[in-house]
């Protein structure tokens, strides 16, 4: 059953966490190397994964359930590219009505299991006035001026302390390795930094004005969450973004929908494939 903790005063049972892996470790074959987060549009890769084992979200204790149509709910473990991986098809939100440590929840549970290396993947609208859809985008960094996050109230003992270091979230070595495999795969790839916005609502033009001075390159809703709860537990991360639209007020009378996020992530999903592939053959 998913946590019901909306307004939880602190952070979520150690127990619960632990309940989880088990389950989950259950199933493996081999301890995973990396864990992959597919984000709007972008899933398809599990498929791929040799010997998988696929778990509905539903069926692992205390997981959380994704709302949106184009997020899975399947956790499928296996190897893809090589690679032992877990692949989490969806994710949550914080505007689903979740609370931060239930949206960072999967993320805590990987480092129970064992996994080192988050990749993490989002649909992004484009701030940075060179970027076009279909781009993707490799996180150098992010920025959250939104006050709540998941390691408010601490985190369980084995789950990280409470004051951590974040001058590299984004692990440096797999930003190498990432930029390495676009070079030599002809993946076109950007750089910027990911400005996190907790939704639902797409912002408004003077919002984006606002991000594109501060340093944004990149906009969305997700991802954050979960790379500050692996700081906090000592995992390297990579983050990558499709850019599927221009912030409001970029493009005259555009009008922005998830239909389109949806459509752009989708139509380039395969560049997308081959670089997260060489990737995991990388590590």
């Amino acid at each position: 059953m998913p946590l019901s903790m909306p307004n939880a005063s602190g952070p979520i049972p150690l127990a619960a966490y632990e309940e989880s892996a088990a389950f989950i470790r259950g199933h493996l074959k081999e301890t995973p190397r990396a864990a992959l987060v597919l984000g709007s549009g972008l899933g398809g890769l599990e498929e791929e994964a040799e010997s998988a084992v696929r778990l509905p979200y539903a069926d692992i204790p205390h997981f959380p359930q994704p709302s949106l149509p184009n997020h899975a709910g399947t956790l499928t473990c296996g190897r893809l590219a090589g690679c032992p991986a877990v692949v989490l098809s969806g994710r949550v939100h914080y505007y689903e009505g979740y609370d931060m440590p239930t949206v960072a929840y999967m993320t805590r549970v990987m480092h129970l299991l064992g996994v080192r290396t988050l990749i993490l993947t989002n649909a992004a609208g484009g701030v940075n006035e060179g970027f076009r859809p279909g781009d993707l985008m490799l996180i150098t960094d992010h920025i959250k001026l939104f006050s709540d996050g998941p390691s408010r109230g601490g985190a369980p003992t084995g789950l990280g302390e409470r004051f951590f270091d974040m001058s590299r979230t984004y692990t440096p070595r797999l930003r190498d390795i990432a930029r390495c495999c676009a070079a030599k795969g002809d993946i076109p790839l950007r750089e910027g930094v990911y400005f996190f916005m907790p939704g639902p609502q797409y912002e408004t033009p003077a919002e984006i004005r606002a991000i594109r001075l501060l340093g944004g390159d990149a906009v969305g809703m997700s991802t954050v969450p979960e790379a500050i709860a692996a700081a906090q537990c000592g995992m390297e991360v990579l983050g990558l973004s499709c850019i599927t639209n221009l912030g409001a007020g970029m493009l005259p009378d555009a009008v922005l929908s998830d239909e389109e996020v949806g459509l752009t992530a989708r139509a380039s999903s395969e560049p997308f494939r081959r670089l997260i592939r060489d990737v995991l053959t990388s590590l």
